[in-house]
């Protein structure tokens, strides 16, 4: 018997018996798990028949062009029977053709490292990082700056560049030469309210570099729009003053697309709203979406041309493999998914509609007081709670959570921050995938509504 064909009761007790479950305590774990079996666009069906809309885009901001794109499961089916694997040390048609059209779309960028996962595509920058130090600067100029509620990635050095504590708890120590610079939320302004606060988050950034020392900082990461830290775009001016003081201190600038890659902001990445050129550039979940891993570390042609050898020097180039960047049927799933984005234009339809979601959130927010702020770009938004709006207290995190839990009572999946910032995870997140129609964005409105009523009374 196919083991996909086992009674419901026996598929559901083999999960809570044997699978260990990402980021879910025990508790939940021993309780059983929703277990899905079935998707369409933005819809999901449990194993029990219930019908959820995702507002998740799986539950951590990767299928943006939807589920059940047979276009993509035919062109990996086909891949598979052609040559499923080479080693990346070899070239191969679905590597250079996706590696053309990617950059196509990162003017500035130039080169593709391929590898399996935004952790994986982080380390690999750290590593050029690292080796950029050893070759041009004595080894000096090796640390790496992270922001404050950022996070990087699962990996002791992911997790050694990552902002958020309750992330990093009980995981140390940590890797040496990673240093936290102050993050760049201005609704939590550390400088009261001002009129150029992303000047001076940047200025704050700057003086991490000069404490440190210029000729020892290599590098500087960070999300275009903060993720699970809390759905934090970046105040006006804020990245190009950072881009302008990478350039005037000769550090290197780290852009972690892993989750607003892909259209994912209303811009293919999240950089281009601020039109800079990164010398780095990683992400991860949105390439394929979802239907085959795959990660990429992209760079500037200036960036290889350091990890180049010298003649006779052996070691001098980017001694690095990524033994599942050599799935080929990975860069044919990431190729189809790009063709998909772009004859549907549905990084267009990331922007409009994320306009359409933003104006649903603040119409509920004149009639929630727990509402403080409204944030995101695109189909990325985030709703911060608050117990009250001028001290902008945060709620307790069982707040969050239980609105969560009623909206997949109404048939409708969101996120929240989970585990990132003590005193902080009051953050609901919406990232639906950039297919959603304008009724589909209505119904997530609709239902957070009913969810929010039954936590709070409307006012």
């Amino acid at each position: 018997m196919n083991t996909f064909e086992q009674d419901t009761d026996t598929l559901k007790a083999w999960d809570k018996a044997h699978v260990w479950h990402h980021m879910t305590t025990g508790q939940s774990a021993d309780a059983g798990l929703t277990m899905f079996v079935r998707g369409e666009g933005l819809r999901l069906w449990d194993i029990d028949g219930q019908e959820y809309l995702d507002a998740t885009a799986g539950g951590v901001w990767v299928t943006n062009v939807g589920y059940g794109r047979r276009e993509i499961a035919d062109a990996v089916h086909q891949q598979l029977l052609d040559l499923n694997y080479f080693a990346g040390s070899m070239a191969s048609k679905p590597a250079s053709a996706f590696a053309e059209k990617l950059l196509s779309k990162m003017p500035g960028m130039s080169r593709v490292y391929y590898s399996s996962s935004g952790s994986e595509a982080n380390e690999k920058a750290f590593k050029m990082v690292r080796q950029i130090a050893h070759k041009h600067h004595g080894g000096r100029k090796h640390k790496i700056l992270y922001r404050e509620r950022d996070y990087h990635g699962t990996t002791l050095a992911a997790l050694s560049a990552t902002g958020q504590m309750e992330r990093r708890e009980h995981f140390g120590p940590f890797l040496p030469g990673f240093v936290e610079f102050p993050h760049c939320c201005e609704y939590r302004s550390q400088f009261g309210e001002v009129d150029d606060y992303g000047a001076r988050a940047a200025q704050a950034m700057e003086a991490v570099i000069l404490r440190e020392g210029p000729e020892t900082v290599g590098a500087v990461i960070i999300e275009p729009i903060t993720a699970g830290g809390g759905i934090i775009p970046p105040p006006a001016g804020y990245l190009q003053a950072v881009r302008e003081i990478c350039d005037r201190h000769d550090v290197l600038l780290i852009m972690d697309e892993v989750v607003c890659g892909m259209g994912r902001t209303g811009t293919w990445f999240g950089y281009q709203h601020d039109d800079i050129t990164p010398d780095i550039v990683t992400m991860a979940k949105g390439v394929a979406s979802g239907y085959a891993a795959i990660s990429c570390t992209v760079t500037t042609e200036h960036v290889y041309s350091l990890l180049k050898e010298a003649e006779g020097d052996t070691l001098g180039y980017f001694r690095d493999i990524s033994t599942f960047g050599g799935c080929l049927a990975s860069q044919a799933a990431a190729l189809a998914n790009v063709s998909i984005i772009e004859r549907e234009g549905l990084v267009e339809n990331s922007a409009r509609q994320g306009e359409r979601l933003m104006a649903g959130f603040r119409d509920l927010a004149e009639r929630y007081p727990l509402i403080g702020d409204v944030r995101g770009k695109g189909l990325f938004q985030g709703i911060e709670l608050v117990t009250d709006r001028t001290s902008r207290q945060p709620v307790d995190e069982s707040i969050p959570m239980a609105i969560v839990s009623r909206c997949k009572a109404h048939g409708l999946l969101i996120g929240r921050t989970n585990r990132c910032v003590p005193g902080f995870n009051n953050v609901l997140n919406f990232s639906p995938a950039l297919t959603a129609t304008d009724q589909e964005i209505d119904t997530i409105v609709e239902r957070l509504d009913r969810a929010l009523h039954d936590v709070t009374p409307t006012l």
